[in-house]
């Protein structure tokens, strides 16, 4: 018989700090996602400490009390890891590790993290192994502190290379080759793409964890993975999708956050090549989250970096089916806020003026899929239309649901 396996997840606390361009309010909404964050990575939260500062100290991020306060808790309750919400420099780093005596960690290394254990195929391998380089790179002074740096003694003078030196070479050579790599198969993934024919591409985008990965199993009848975790998709899926009687390509393409590592942008602009080359973009929205408007710009920002944010573009909000609303009494006076805005409400603010083809739908219970389709479908035409007049397979629509109901 196979043992079970039980899983040990380390206990971590989490550090942040208000600032004069994130107040508490954004502070709190990063701290819950770095807390989704470890809990993915495999670790779960024991407390977060938080620190007002008019800007984060250049030495160690926070102030020199909050640090030995973190120090002191880190020791009496047996914590492993210390989690930073924002990126460190190596110094700040190498002094935190000197001053709190645990493994520290920034949000980048943990996204990394994350990324490599997600990462499936040979190719999104590679592309994180070239992050992971890149960020490791400036950051190797803390790594060697246990061995001595050079040898002395009788025929041991001279001009040596120190083991820092010998780790650094190692490294930049690790990194020109993992290019290289990728630039092999960036060639053959760009003749896959030129061979898909006439056929117009989709591609669904959105925020980590917004259901592109279930929506896209519904659409596709397929079971591209999906979980209830950051980054659960790392590797582009593409599916043959039929809407009616219209062939297309639908691609499933790797989640984006907030605060982006620079070298995940950098080294899945490969990956992000699908959306670039894509003819439609699906954006997809969770609608119960809470900070949902935040994410669609961290979304646009995205897209704009890699020069893909003036393609036609249909706006899902997903998860109808999980969201809910605080309903305010008639003779409350108090300001609304978000949380008492209705579905119905959101309807009608500044999405009923969108630019773009919008639509409310649970990819979970597929409440509004015909409507849904039908925008999808109108889209995919117009341009199936523009680009291939004399197209092959067009007649008159007809719709899937209704034929499915018939049989």
């Amino acid at each position: 018989m196979l043992e079970k396996k039980e899983h040990n997840y380390e206990k971590a606390v989490l550090v942040g700090v208000v600032t004069q361009h994130q107040d508490e309010e954004k502070l709190q909404e990063y701290m819950d996602e770095l807390e989704f964050l470890a809990y993915t990575a495999g670790g779960t939260v024991d407390r977060r400490f938080t620190q007002k500062l008019t800007q984060p100290d250049s030495k160690t991020f926070i102030g020199s009390g909050k640090a030995l306060e973190i120090k002191e808790y880190v020791k009496e309750n047996g914590i492993g890891t210390v989690i930073f919400d924002d990126e460190l420099s190596p110094s700040q780093l190498k002094n935190l590790e000197r001053e709190i005596e645990v493994k520290i960690l920034d949000r980048t290394n943990l996204i990394l993290d994350i990324f490599a254990q997600r990462a499936q195929t040979s190719y999104a391998r590679t592309q994180v192994e070239l992050a992971q380089y890149q960020y490791l790179l400036p950051r190797l002074t803390r790594m060697w502190t246990h061995l001595e740096r050079q040898k002395g003694g009788i025929g041991m003078r001279g001009p040596g290379e120190t083991e820092i030196e010998t780790d650094r070479r190692i490294i930049r050579d690790r990194i020109s080759l993992l290019k290289e790599k990728l630039k092999t198969i960036d060639k053959q993934m760009a003749t896959q793409r030129n061979n898909r024919g006439k056929v117009v591409r989709a591609a669904l985008v959105g925020y980590t964890n917004v259901g592109k990965s279930t929506l896209m199993n519904a659409l596709s009848k397929s079971e591209v993975f999906a979980e209830n975790k950051l980054f659960a998709t790392l590797d582009t899926t593409v599916r043959k999708v039929v809407i009616g009687n219209l062939p297309f390509l639908l691609t499933d393409t790797v989640g984006f956050i907030r605060k982006l590592p620079t070298q995940l942008v950098e080294s899945f602009k490969s990956t992000l090549d699908e959306v670039r080359e894509a003819d439609l973009l699906i954006h997809v929205v969770d609608i119960s989250h809470e900070s949902f408007e935040d994410h669609i710009e961290s979304v646009n920002q995205t897209l704009m970096e890699i020069n893909a944010h003036q393609k036609p573009m249909i706006m899902v909000f997903n998860k109808i089916d999980d969201f809910s609303y605080e309903k305010k009494d008639e003779d409350d006076l108090t300001p609304s806020t978000k949380k008492n805005i209705s579905l119905d409400e959101w309807k009608n603010t500044w999405m009923a003026k969108s630019k773009y083809p919008t639509v409310f739908i649970s990819a979970l219970t597929k409440e509004n899929f015909p409507e849904m389709k039908k925008m999808i479908y109108d889209e995919v035409m117009k341009i199936h239309i523009s680009r291939f007049p004399y197209n092959d397979f067009l007649f008159e629509y007809f719709d899937n649901d209704e034929e499915e109901n018939n049989q």
